[in-house]
């Protein structure tokens, strides 16, 4: 199985990295460091997580408060977003 993220996806993830660098050196580095922890749990058991939408999935990061929202299609998990679980969760049903 592999992954891919979508354009909007991949801007969150840019986002959050360039907020947490900023905020402390090296922080960014950890942040992708436990995003692909997540990505791992996620390709070993991609039904495993909570159900957000008929075809959506959320899988939350531990270290940090954000979530990956993806789907499964065929032998692809798709990011749909990178959420910063601090916003509304409303923001991200326009990506569903």
């Amino acid at each position: 199985m592999t992954y891919k993220f979508l354009s909007p996806a991949q801007q969150d993830l840019a986002k959050a990295v360039e907020y947490y660098e900023r905020a402390s050196p090296g922080l960014g580095l950890e942040f992708l460091d436990e995003l692909e922890r997540t990505l791992g749990r996620i390709l070993l058991n991609p039904e495993a997580w909570t159900r957000v939408a008929e075809h959506h999935r959320r899988c939350r990061l531990r270290r940090f408060p954000y979530a990956l929202l993806y789907t499964v299609e065929k032998d692809v998990i798709i990011i749909t977003a990178v959420m910063d679980l601090r916003r509304h969760p409303d923001t991200w049903k326009d990506r569903l």
